[in-house]
């Protein structure tokens, strides 16, 4: 056998592979949309697999028609973007000092920001932290506490440490700066990094409703997947005005969790030729 053929054989086992992958990851999201369109018959007989039926888009109509799922969704969509770009800066701005060997006390406060990726102090300190802050009832109690993750810190400094040191050198000769180094060549030449980050953060941002949860009591205030969170849990149809009590509750359960997931799983695309170059290098050199 030729060599050609043995690595034409392996790329089909791979896509193979690949193809299985896909098709197990793509079935339980096939398998709540194939409910949120099927009628009350075919789910009490659980006769619902991957595919509608008795096809209906009653469940869908009750979501669109609820004013304060609408509100929600936009709200997380604005509050996972001001979180993004907050978290992005302190990240940034923590990654970039240490990846510099001059700065003083540079692995003391590495160690001190690693010591809090293994040891928290738990969930109380954590409310009375926030209580004692007066962000309770308030975005920004969604915002501050995670502000930035010390592991996508690492992969950062990790990225920022593979850029040669030949360029901020010659950039030093030329006059400029750290923080016009950092803008005008790290940042540029960081974007694959950033752009995985900035992922990273936004599907964290957007699927998180715990602190939320804790934090907040107003209904105004409560993000997509809190409302997904008391759809699915309590059992109880949404709070809005058009409510249909004939609808089953499984259909709006699906129909529900599909609003919630379809917006973060367009943001997908964009970035997707930079997040395995961005992943990939940032966990090679350390």
């Amino acid at each position: 056998m030729s060599l050609n053929l043995k690595h034409r054989m392996a790329d089909y086992i791979a896509a193979f592979i690949v193809l299985i992958a896909v098709f197990i990851c793509l079935v339980p999201f096939l398998y709540i949309l194939s409910q949120s369109l099927s009628s009350n018959r075919a789910i009490i007989s659980q006769a619902v697999t991957i595919y509608p039926i008795d096809f209906n888009i009653e469940a869908y109509k009750v979501v669109l028609g609820d004013t304060s799922m609408l509100f929600s969704l936009f709200y997380t969509v604005i509050l996972a973007a001001v979180f993004v770009l907050l978290a992005l800066i302190v990240t940034i701005l923590a990654a970039y000092p240490l990846t510099k060997k001059r700065l003083k006390g540079r692995n003391a406060l590495l160690l001190m920001m690693l010591f809090t990726m293994y040891f928290s102090g738990g969930l109380i300190p954590d409310y009375l932290n926030v209580k004692n802050l007066s962000l309770l009832n308030t975005p920004w109690a969604l915002v501050l506490p995670g502000m930035m993750s010390v592991y996508y810190m690492i992969i950062l400094k990790s990225f920022f440490q593979s850029i040669p040191e030949s360029l901020e050198e010659a950039a030093h000769l030329d006059g400029c700066n750290e923080l016009q180094i950092l803008l005008k060549i790290v940042l540029p030449l960081s974007k694959p990094a950033l752009a995985t980050i900035s992922l990273l953060y936004a599907v964290f941002r957007w699927n998180y409703f715990q602190d939320a949860l804790f934090y907040i009591t107003d209904q105004n205030l409560y993000t997509i997947q809190l409302k997904l969170y008391n759809v699915i849990n309590i059992s109880q149809q949404m709070s809005g005005e058009n409510v249909n009590v004939n609808l089953p509750s499984e259909a709006l359960k699906a129909a529900s969790i599909m609003f919630g997931t379809v917006p973060i799983l367009l943001v997908y695309p964009w970035l997707q030729k930079y997040f395995v170059s961005g992943i990939m290098i940032g966990a090679v050199k350390g």
